[in-house]
């Protein structure tokens, strides 16, 4: 899933400052799970900033609103009317959800509340780390389900690079594990080390951000 993190207050409070009625926008999908843009985490910021204004004797309208999913017209289109009404909408969704609100409602200004971060997922209460950098060229078959583009720190994808020690990568402190090793040992365990004999060709990144924008279309699903 998409994993977020809310940005610092000061931040959100300088992008929302000139404006009067202020509509927080949250999604119920994976900056929900993630704990950083569902309808609790939509209540607490509106909460902050109206503190925070009522502090600084500030008086302006700050409303508060969960769709299912931003990335989606259908249900964007059930909040149209408090979003068009909004001087300007604080999305706590991802860059997705910013990008489709700004698109469906050319005239409403929006501005994020949310960094994303990457794709991936929980591995403790509270934790969450990345499994996949969406590159377009999939090599998870090869590498026993361990995508080295993200697990290893530096991307590699015919490694190891000899720079890890007891399964941990030198980047970060000796705190990262090494991808290669997870690997080796993910391929060890299921019997097939010899993938490791098979040289992976140079990615061609074109597949990611060497295009533009990026699509996918079904013409099965067209109607």
């Amino acid at each position: 899933m998409i994993i977020a993190e809310q940005k610092p207050l000061e931040e959100i409070a300088q992008s929302i400052a000139r404006h009067q009625k202020v509509l927080v926008l949250g999604c119920g999908t994976c900056v929900t799970v993630c704990f950083a843009g569902g309808q609790r985490e939509v209540g607490l910021l509106a909460s902050t900033l109206r503190i925070k204004d009522s502090i600084a004797g500030q008086k302006r309208q700050i409303d508060e609103l969960t769709v299912q999913r931003q990335c989606e017209w259908e249900f964007l289109d059930a909040a149209a009317e408090e979003i068009k009404s909004a001087d300007v909408v604080l999305s706590l969704g991802c860059g997705v959800g910013v990008q489709a609100i700004a698109e469906r409602f050319p005239k409403v200004r929006v501005v994020p509340g949310l960094n994303t971060s990457f794709l991936g997922m929980p591995v403790a209460p509270g934790e969450w780390e990345s499994r996949c950098g969406a590159c377009g060229q999939c090599v998870l078959a090869t590498t026993g389900g361990v995508c080295p583009v993200v697990r290893c720190s530096k991307g590699l994808l015919n490694g190891p690079c000899g720079g890890s020690v007891n399964g941990k990568c030198e980047v970060g402190g000796g705190a990262t594990p090494c991808g290669w090793q997870l690997i080796y040992d993910r391929l060890e365990m299921l019997g097939e080390l010899e993938m490791l004999e098979e040289i992976t060709p140079p990615k061609d990144w074109r597949t990611q951000n060497g295009q533009g924008s990026r699509r996918i279309v079904r013409e099965e699903l067209k109607t």
